[in-house]
């Protein structure tokens, strides 16, 4: 089950239902933010080769590891079944959308998952650039003039910002800033860790050990979170029937309460928001439109921070928050395929790379070639690199992205050598040179200058990614999937058939008993022919599709016998 039928049967089925795997998705296992989630998942996670988190779930009665990215392929083949449903016609090509502050790892992750789920990933874009897009054809016709737009996207799981310019039909993306670990969920998290210990505080119980109180736990809060991000509403009740232990739990919450919660989270969107005004070098006066985008930005006290912030500059609401994004994409899907209209045929995007990306060798140093923020597709170099030991026959480039100082505090995207005559120590030079295309796709080059010896590798791949062999089983394994659960509806339906039949015959008859005559002994062969029917239905959970049809042809012919 995907989306609001998994969500429905959580509290009943917790350490089987996943959620949260974007926070996953291209993360290391051993990463400080998936070991302190893990303690407030259902859901068991364990690390797997190169330090990759696996989720541990209960499938067909047998233990199953999952991916990430198979979790996330779940949901985009769910997406894109409703949307072939819908359109009438099928699909296969798609953009998907990403928080801006993903790193290559997470982008490339997240490609492979829309891969697995039978999709052509024609582009990954940032998310608060799609909703950019959104706003600025939303506002076409009535600025014909340059403006600044700074886009505040808080979602579940991410916060993101962006400065974009829009000339009529030109996005030129300024500066990307954010955190990839931080919205509504967390949220969330403190609302269930305050009501944990309030129970413990009343009942002398401790629940954070027992899935199934916290799943059923996290609902409420989350609703009471919704509730709350209503402007006429200030408090709200937490009420969970026999939470532990039989124990029926009951309080409240009001709208200041969940505000001083999360006073740290909220106060660090606007922190993220100043810094990334004060990279790009721009005044708070000189921004025309403040856009919110994410579901979390409903909540009041976040859009009284973001306009005191903008002293007091009015929100942009126009556009639905949770539709802006995918609004966005749809359009930049439209003019990759080549099938905007006129309104769209004068869009051009112009990108920037979110982290920084570099190399390392033998010092431990992260030797930057291409700072965040810079516009793509680009290509920059570094110059005169050299060795540090004499007499060297390789030499390691490996490629970091990330702004710290260290290499080995920023993520690993691929490792490659060069060959060289042995020579003392700086004595070689090298032409160290990073390209991005308009994809995001890295490539590197490295040429030593007096040999002209060169090696290039185009980094396609970050380090612990899943390689092609990994994709293709999955690819075949979610296929395996799809047919399962087109059997398993076939026989739904199947059933669900043979029950409404019986209830049409059962119906017909009694009409057929009270209006006419109608012998004992026609109403015992119709009555036996539906008992036998009613036992298949009730007492097999579900039977092959044969067995039904078969069952609903006997029960016709008995029907037809008496008249009904």
């Amino acid at each position: 089950m995907v989306g609001d039928a998994a969500k429905n049967q959580a509290a009943l089925n917790p350490t089987n239902t996943i959620f949260d795997a974007k926070r996953l998705i291209g993360r290391r296992f051993s990463d400080s933010h998936v070991q302190s989630d893990r303690n407030l998942w259902p859901f068991k996670t364990i690390g797997g080769v190169d330090d990759k988190p696996k989720i541990v779930v209960n499938f067909k009665s047998q233990e199953k590891q999952f991916l990430p990215e198979e979790i996330s392929s779940m949901i985009l083949a769910k997406m894109r079944e409703i949307a072939e449903i819908y359109l009438g016609s099928t699909i296969k090509d798609a953009v998907v959308t990403v928080p801006a502050h993903f790193n290559d790892s997470q982008r490339q992750a997240t490609k492979d998952a829309g891969t697995i789920a039978g999709l052509n990933v024609l582009r990954i874009i940032n998310e608060p650039t799609a909703a950019s897009i959104a706003y600025g054809l939303d506002k076409k016709d009535i600025y014909d003039h340059e403006r600044n737009i700074f886009v505040f996207d808080l979602g579940g799981g991410t916060f993101d910002v962006s400065l974009v310019t829009i000339d009529k039909g030109d996005f030129e993306v300024k500066l990307l800033d954010g955190d990839t670990h931080l919205g509504g969920e967390d949220f969330d998290n403190r609302m269930v860790k305050f009501f944990v210990e309030e129970f413990k505080g009343k009942h002398k119980k401790d629940i954070s050990g027992s899935p199934k109180a916290l799943r059923r736990l996290r609902t409420v809060c989350e609703r009471a979170k919704r509730t709350l991000s209503s402007p006429s509403i200030v408090e709200t009740a937490i009420e969970v029937d026999a939470l532990h232990d039989g124990i029926d739990f009951y309080s409240t919450i009001t709208r200041a309460r969940f505000e001083e919660l999360n006073k740290d989270l909220f106060t660090k969107c606007i922190r993220i928001a100043k810094k990334c005004l004060r990279d790009a070098k721009f005044d708070k006066g000189s921004i025309d439109e403040v856009v919110l985008v994410g579901g979390s930005t409903r909540i009041p006290k976040i859009q009284q921070l973001a306009q005191d912030f903008f002293n007091g500059k009015d929100l942009c609401r126009s556009i639905n928050p949770d539709e802006a994004v995918a609004y966005g994409a749809a359009v930049q899907a439209a003019i990759l395929s080549g099938q905007g209209n006129e309104d769209l045929q004068d869009i051009v995007l112009r990108e920037v790379t979110p982290l920084s990306l570099g190399f390392s060798l033998d010092n431990g140093l992260m030797e930057v070639v291409i700072p965040r923020n810079t516009s793509i597709p680009t290509t920059m170099r570094v110059d005169d690199i050299t060795t540090v030991r004499d007499n060297q026959t390789e030499v390691h480039f490996d490629i970091f992205q990330g702004e710290r100082a260290k290499a080995e505090d920023n993520y690993l995207l691929d490792s490659f050598y060069i060959k060289i005559p042995p020579e003392p120590k700086s004595v070689p030079k090298f032409n160290v040179c990073f390209s991005i295309d308009e994809n995001g796709i890295l490539n590197v080059s490295v040429k030593e200058t007096r040999t002209g010896i060169e090696n290039r590798i185009t980094v396609i791949k970050g380090k612990g990614r899943l390689s092609k062999e990994q994709i293709e089983r999955m690819v075949q394994e979610a296929e395996k999937y799809r047919a399962d659960d087109e059997t398993h509806r076939k026989k739904v339906k199947a059933k669900n058939d043979l029950e409404d039949y019986i209830y049409k015959i059962r119906s017909a008859m009694n009409n057929k008993v009270n209006g006419s005559s109608f012998s004992a002994q026609d109403k015992k062969k119709t009555e036996d022919a539906i008992e036998r029917a009613l036992k298949l239905v009730d007492v097999q959970q579900l039977a092959k599709v044969n067995k039904y049809k078969k069952e609903m042809r006997k029960l016709a012919e008995v029907s037809l016998k008496m008249g009904i």
